[in-house]
């Protein structure tokens, strides 16, 4: 791999650029036999797993101390698994790719991660910098149809710019406090989102509430019952029956030619739901409430067993539905009769038709509800896409930042102090 086809960015370094592991050492991780019960017994060193990526995410914690799982010394000594010292920088790399951190504490990892233990010439906080500046670059370059990753070898050929040590502390120092500026604005701008959501749904149903609206339930506005998909699905390459799951209900017009196909004769033995124009699509595994309309270009796929397929009546709107099934009163239902008896939130099906609902009676008055209805989507639509640009923007001027600071291209010692996230305001 070489620099510019992984971060063409670092050809701009004003320092020359070295080989991380020449400046660090190298290390990776191992899971112990899971058959050896013995190796788990006892277990007191921290073990960092895909488990754990979550605490990595937003790119906003420095040291990881915390691990959902332990390993034991038996289990260590017994496999290629390496307790590494207090301030190792760490890096994801298989499934969920380019996530980062310090460790607090001597710790071990699985074989997802990659380990640096860095030597005199390296500081650990710069390298944790420079590493989440590759982040979108490492996500880019990973390979592989199941999980991607970025293979050791590659690994090994990551450089960093290298910088004398005091420069290198500057710059930790500089991004450590406006990165934590950025942050807050970003977190700031989630909870607007947050609240404009809440708006969105109290105000669909004060709209669904409205006086004289027949109380029912929502089988009766179906013409047939909610049905599940696809137990187990087989995916085939080409040609076959396109096959829609639950992230696909985020944003499903125009997801025809990137939807993931199954054979023809599984998709006939789930022949009730196969899809026509018009159908609702709502989960009902894990996530609640996320829910979809067939498009004309989708009619004939196939959905899976988290998603339930709902076929409005000729008479009734499936856009009204589509708006209910994400309002609070349907996830208040919808939490009451989920099952606890499986390893996520399931909804069933003859729980989901006797949901209750107030509907208009006439056609007259359902026109006027859709009306209503859709001017509350579009009001609110246009303040989330105002504010997620704006979150969009702050992870922009981050990811610029820290490429700037760590190739010297933006001087951190007059730029101290100076508002990098000006024109972004609360």
């Amino acid at each position: 791999m070489t620099e510019s086809r992984l971060a063409p960015w670092l050809s701009s370094s004003r320092w020359p650029t070295a080989p991380i592991r020449l400046v660090a050492r190298l290390g990776s991780g191992h899971t112990p036999s899971r058959s050896k019960p013995e190796y788990w017994e006892n277990c007191s060193v921290p073990w960092v797993t895909l488990a754990d990526v979550w605490q990595l995410r937003e790119g906003r914690t420095t040291f990881i101390t915390e691990t959902k799982e332990m390993v034991s010394p038996l289990g260590l000594a017994k496999s290629a698994a390496v307790k590494h010292p207090a301030g190792t920088v760490i890096l994801s790399r298989t499934a969920s790719v380019g996530f980062s951190a310090i460790m607090g504490r001597d710790m071990a990892t699985s074989q997802d991660f990659a380990t640096w233990t860095c030597g005199p010439r390296l500081e650990p906080r710069y390298l944790l910098h420079a590493l989440r500046g590759m982040a979108p670059d490492l996500k880019r370059v990973a390979t592989g149809s199941t999980h991607k990753t970025i293979y050791m070898p590659d690994i090994e050929q990551l450089r960093v710019p290298l910088p004398p040590l005091d420069e290198q502390r500057r710059i930790a120092g500089f991004l450590d406090a406006e990165t934590a500026r950025i942050d807050n604005l970003a977190s700031l701008r989630s909870r607007q989102l947050r609240l404009i959501e809440e708006r969105r749904g109290s105000s669909l149903n004060a709209a669904f509430s409205r006086h004289g609206y027949a109380p029912t339930r929502l089988k009766y506005l179906l013409s047939s019952r909610p049905r599940y998909g696809v137990l187990v699905p087989q995916f085939i390459e080409g040609e076959g029956v396109r096959f829609i799951r639950v992230n696909d209900l985020l944003d499903l017009p125009g997801r025809s030619a990137t939807l993931r196909t199954i054979p023809e004769e599984l998709s006939a033995q789930y022949a009730r739901t196969i899809t026509r124009t018009g159908d609702v699509l709502l989960s009902v595994v894990g996530t609640m409430g996320r829910s979809a309309i067939v498009p004309p270009d989708l009619e004939g796929a196939n959905i899976a067993r988290a998603v339930a397929s709902l076929r409005p009546r000729p008479n009734v709107s499936a856009e009204l539905i589509s708006a209910w099934l994400t309002t609070p009163d349907f996830l208040r239902q919808a939490t009451d009769a989920t099952s606890s008896d499986t390893a996520q939130p399931t909804l069933g099906m003859e729980d989901l038709s006797n949901f209750r609902l107030f509907w208009p009676t006439s056609s007259v008055d359902q026109a006027d509800l859709l009306h209503t209805v859709q001017a509350t989507q579009r009001n609110f639509s246009s303040l989330a896409s105002a504010f997620h640009r704006q979150s969009l923007l702050l992870a922009e001027r981050r990811q610029a930042l820290i490429t700037a600071a760590v190739t010297g291209q933006l001087d951190v010692t007059t730029a101290s102090g100076r508002n990098v996230t000006e024109g972004v305001t609360v």
